[in-house]
């Protein structure tokens, strides 16, 4: 299963928009997709799931995708972490 570990610095973590947007962006693909905080995991399809993983800002997570388009579904959510969630830093 294909992974990416990446950091969160959106100041609010990966709760609330950021969440919601990582979620949106997630349901787009095929793969299963899930995501690792600690010892947390959760379907990243699901804001439940996501933001019950307590992921803050400073946050090292884990991206696992598994299907045919999971290349596409990492790089995806990488770019949308990367932007800080189409914010300014």
């Amino acid at each position: 299963m294909p992974e990416v570990n990446i950091t969160i610095n959106h100041p609010s973590g990966l709760h609330a928009r950021p969440a919601s947007l990582f979620v949106k962006e997630a349901s787009k693909f095929k793969s299963t997709i899930r995501v690792v905080c600690g010892p947390k995991e959760g379907n990243a399809k699901s804001i439940l799931s996501v933001l019950t993983l307590g992921a803050n800002q400073g946050s090292c997570i884990t991206i696992k995708a598994e299907g045919e388009d999971s290349d596409q579904a990492l790089q995806a959510l990488t770019a949308l972490i990367e932007s800080n969630f189409g914010e300014e830093a």
